[in-house]
């Protein structure tokens, strides 16, 4: 698969990540108004300022559940398909921790392009529970429903998450793509931490010109140099107005939106 399919070029490659607030059934709910009027907003910094793609997510759902409610889901489509209205912009799903049935049912339900899977081929334990890939899964279900022309871009090493089995970032990359990702997205850590240089580069020597995507930590300060090896990045957090909370897990609030000033002033650091 080449990105281009998606994004109509293969590198330099810019997907801003919308974060929803807490959704139905956490406390913080704002509501399906409040969600919706975030989202357009932070959509319209992101168009203005330049990116190539959009991918959505419930990162404010915490504490995250590896499998979602049906509430969830079916809010997440209706928010995402007046998203879908506004916007030309290829777009994709992520639902945290890992659904990828709930993100592929979300996809397919609003013409999506991509999913992100945080677990695909390595096992992992996080904060809510242990969880076990199981990539011929998830390829039979997106068979299952007919989506099969929705791409996969899988994790490896994923942020928040202790690998269960030893594995290199090589080995883990190599599996992934024998298992059929259609990208992989390297992150560091946590939430706004850049993935290892020397990973990266070790892991662009090993695989060559298979897509590599940053999934954290990707800013202005660092863009130039993490994509010498990588070929595009999702990012959220370093483009939100305001200073980061210390006592937020997602470093930001959700009540923070996207500074086009910020967007544009990355996209010009790639072109210069």
């Amino acid at each position: 698969m080449k990105l281009t399919e998606i994004f109509k070029k293969n590198k330099n490659i810019i997907i801003g990540a919308i974060h929803f607030p807490p959704l139905f059934g956490y406390p913080e709910f704002p509501g399906f108004d409040v969600c919706l009027k975030n989202a357009l907003e932070d959509l319209k910094a992101f168009e203005d300022g330049g990116v190539d793609g959009i991918i959505i997510e419930n990162n404010y759902d915490t504490p995250h559940k590896i499998l979602v409610e049906k509430e969830t889901i079916h809010l997440m489509i209706e928010l995402s398909k007046e998203i879908k209205r506004k916007t030309e912009l290829p777009l994709g799903v992520s639902v945290l921790w890992n659904d990828y049935e709930a993100a592929l049912t979300i996809a397919k339900e609003i013409g999506g392009q991509f999913i992100r899977v945080p677990v695909f081929v390595d096992n992992v334990k996080t904060n809510y529970g242990d969880i076990f890939a199981n990539p011929k899964e998830i390829l039979e279900y997106r068979k299952k429903i007919e989506a099969e022309d929705i791409k996969l871009f899988t994790d490896i090493h994923v942020k928040h998450a202790e690998l269960l089995d030893k594995k290199t970032i090589e080995e883990s990359a190599q599996e992934a793509i024998n298992s059929g990702s259609d990208a992989l997205i390297i992150t560091g850590k946590w939430t706004g931490d850049a993935p290892n240089m020397e990973e990266l580069e070790r892991l662009r020597n090993e695989i060559v010109d298979f897509p590599i995507l940053i999934g954290s930590g990707a800013a202005q300060d660092n863009i130039k140099n993490l994509f010498r090896y990588a070929d595009g990045a999702i990012v959220s957090t370093s483009l939100k107005q305001g200073n980061n909370d210390d006592k937020e897990i997602n470093v930001k609030s959700w009540k923070q939106r996207i500074d086009k000033k910020k967007v544009k002033e990355l996209l010009v650091t790639l072109t210069t």
